[in-house]
């Protein structure tokens, strides 16, 4: 296995989050792909930048020179790494990117509701629970 060319930072917690981040390393056959739960004790979300909150309200991804991506843009990148981008590169276009950014923050706001809907565990330990309404502190990355 060689060097990470992109790390995940997700919520171990969350089922959804969980799910999609063992099905990703399933397919990371070149081992290029890194995952960092934020749910764990000794996670130090300042040595990304960003505070506990801002990285449990969406999605982070962590580029080896420290470059952050958010949201969909997070998603783009750990698919392209697994050779998979095709599937989300839609979602990078202009127009779709911002309606991909919008519908998936509406899903990250709800993520414990909606696993609720679909009878699981929405959320392990309560710690997955995303405060509603805008963080005007957010840090200054790349979407």
């Amino acid at each position: 296995m060689g060097q990470w060319e992109f790390k995940l930072l997700y919520d171990g917690q969350c089922p959804f989050c969980r799910r999609e981040a063992q099905w990703l390393q399933r397919r990371d056959s070149h081992g290029r792909l890194a995952f960092e739960d934020i749910s764990t004790s000794g996670f130090d979300p300042s040595r990304y930048g960003v505070t506990q909150t801002e990285v449990m309200g969406v999605m982070h991804g962590v580029f080896p020179d420290g470059r952050i991506v958010r949201k969909v843009a997070a998603f783009r990148e750990a698919y392209r790494v697994v050779g998979l981008g095709w599937l989300l590169a839609p979602t990078g276009w202009p127009g779709l990117r911002w309606i991909a950014d919008r519908l998936y923050e509406g899903f990250a706001r709800n993520r414990a509701g909606i696993g609720r809907f679909f009878g699981g565990p929405a959320c392990e330990s309560g710690k997955c629970a995303v405060p509603h309404g805008k963080n005007h502190n957010e840090p200054k990355v790349k979407d």
